[in-house]
């Protein structure tokens, strides 16, 4: 264990998503987003379960601001609804109650001293603009910037941290790919590539133009965000391990991160395996889609901070897969597994493994040339109705909170914030109320969903005060 503090402006938060927390999914003229049409379907979520109250932050903009002031955060990373602001996602009709919405929460952010980091699209996409193709549709470049343009135009003056996408590999691949989230499209060798493709050029669009129009006046910062978990190989001594667990780390973070990061384009080993496989399929191309140089060299430098979002890590081994059914999952050519005597949690494949972190840390650090590193969400979720006494939390984010302390200090890993997900128990996608990741509890049997702080709530606090995790007293 390692006692130690973080640099004096280290950004400490708490995060969570506009579905996730807001409800008042038809209030004030909001229009319909693909999950309130999903969770509307009896069978799509367990127990039922719809983001329609959710933690009805909507009506609570004071009483979650003084929550976060209570545990003395630097930062609060929340989402926009797309059609809460345009309700049809097009600029041609501006919902005013939702822009006063968001504008009471900054102003309320901006007046503690809290930092908004605001992402533009987590996962909500209105339901007008799937109905054109989501995004298979090249047409939501456009649409994407026209909605970032009046976002930065309208809240810009106040928040200087921008996250484009948050999750895009999630996007992709389990929208796309496998399906289990909407759309539901269920094309895993294809799909998944076209719109990664998309929402790279999408992504670069806004990064343009916040850099054009708004950089110079509004003086932010910009970045996507990407889920990744650390790939220890099976076997540290066998090569064909080690380049197996790289590779599970270029398909699932490269993919969008060594584009922006390094050359504007894909991870090598993601072109020449999808490329070797669509050949061996006897395809006429590569079912990965390639970049013009004009838009590698518009792709590049699209970030100016490397945001991600994790949880856990994995074993990984390489393996030999089967060419069809063409699938994003079989071109990887590697199979994972976890050990067993790594804490589970309410998600299958979320265990508690904090070395994963400092690993992970070090590869970015490595791989992208040390960047200025966000971790944007980390936590743990158990399956209960009620744990105010969350000390597995509690050990999860000391664990976690220690093993990126030892980054920064014994590393030199250019470590810049930590976020805890999440701020409060919430409507967890498909899981619905059943894992809780919450540092509040919140009550969803009482209409008021009142929130109770938790004891990791306390404990965050604690560290956040600190500054990091000081040796004990009688240690000294």
């Amino acid at each position: 264990y390692f006692y130690g503090t973080f640099p004096e402006d280290f950004s400490w938060g708490v995060s969570s998503s506009a579905y996730q927390v807001e409800g008042g999914w038809d209030a004030d003229g909001k229009g319909p987003s693909i999950w309130d049409n999903f969770t509307h379907v009896p069978g799509n979520i367990k127990n039922n379960d719809t983001g329609d109250i959710a933690c009805d932050s909507y009506n609570k903009v004071e009483e979650d601001i003084y929550l976060l002031r209570a545990l003395g955060v630097r930062n609060y990373r929340f989402s926009l609804s797309w059609s809460r602001i345009f309700p049809t996602g097009r600029n041609n009709s501006i919902n005013s109650h939702g822009v006063d919405y968001y504008n009471r929460l900054i102003d309320g952010l901006v007046a503690n001293n809290i930092t908004p980091i605001v992402t533009l699209y987590h996962w909500d996409l209105p339901q007008a603009l799937q109905d054109i193709g989501g995004w298979e549709s090249s047409a939501l470049i456009d649409l994407f910037d026209s909605y970032a343009d009046f976002c930065f135009q309208t809240f810009g003056d106040r928040v200087k941290f921008w996250i484009t996408f948050n999750e895009p590999q999630v996007i992709a691949w389990i929208g796309y790919g496998v399906g289990a989230l909407p759309p539901n499209v269920n094309d895993p060798g294809s799909a998944p590539y076209r719109v990664a493709h998309i929402l790279l050029k999408a992504h670069a669009k806004v990064y343009h133009t916040y850099d054009d129009k708004y950089r110079a006046t509004q003086g932010g910062i910009i970045a996507l965000c990407p889920h990744v978990e650390w790939a220890e190989p099976k076997t540290p001594s066998n090569p064909r391990d080690i380049e197996a667990a790289d590779r599970y780390m270029q398909f699932l973070m490269g993919w969008f991160t060594h584009p922006i990061f390094k050359n504007g384009d894909y991870p090598e080993v993601m072109k020449w395996k999808v490329g070797n496989r669509s050949e061996l399929q006897n395809l006429p191309s590569s079912r990965l889609p390639v970049f013009t140089a004009e838009e590698r060299d518009y792709i590049r430098g699209t970030a100016d901070v490397f945001c991600f979002n994790t949880y856990s890590s994995k074993i990984v081994t390489h393996a030999t897969t089967r060419l069809k059914p063409f699938s994003y999952e079989y071109d990887q050519e590697v199979s994972t597994e976890v050990d067993s005597s790594w804490p589970s949690s309410a998600v299958n494949d979320h265990r508690a493994v904090a070395w994963g972190l400092r690993r992970l840390l070090n590869w970015i650090k490595e791989e992208y040339g040390n960047p200025p590193i966000y971790i944007i969400e980390n936590g743990v979720g158990i399956k209960t109705k009620s744990d105010v006494n969350d000390n597995t939390r509690i050990f999860y984010h000391k664990t976690y909170i220690d093993e990126a302390l030892k980054a920064y200090k014994l590393d030199g890993v250019n470590l810049r914030g930590y976020n805890a997900w999440s701020f409060m128990d919430d409507f967890e996608w498909l899981d619905g109320y059943d894992s809780r990741f919450g540092l509040h509890q919140v009550d969803f049997d009482n209409p008021n969903r009142p929130r109770t702080p938790k004891r990791s709530a306390v404990y965050y606090a604690e560290i956040i005060r600190n500054n990091g995790i000081l040796l004990p007293k009688e240690d000294e």
